[in-house]
C-alpha cells in the first residue's frame, strides 16, 4: 500500500500588484504525485490565466495578470 503524500513545505501567502504575475508553488514528499489546485469548489486548469507546473517535488501555479478576485 502507498505511503499518503503529504506537504514537506506549505504553501503561503502571497502579495502582488493588479496586473503582475503571481507564483504559488509547495513542495510533495512524493515526487509526481497528483495535483489540483483550487480556488473555493473551482478546480484551477492551464489557461491563459493559469499555469501549473510540476518537477518532482515542486508544484507552482503561475496566475497572469492577477486581479482583486484571484486572492
Amino acid at each position: 500500500q502507498a505511503l499518503p503524500v503529504l506537504f514537506k513545505h506549505w504553501l503561503k501567502n502571497e502579495e502582488v500588484e493588479e496586473g503582475r504575475t503571481a507564483m504559488l508553488h509547495c513542495e510533495l514528499t512524493n515526487p509526481n504525485a497528483p495535483v489540483e489546485w483550487r480556488k473555493g469548489d473551482t478546480v484551477l486548469r492551464p489557461s491563459d490565466k493559469y499555469e501549473i507546473s510540476q518537477e518532482g517535488t515542486r508544484v507552482e501555479l503561475f496566475i497572469y495578470n492577477a486581479e482583486a478576485q484571484d486572492a
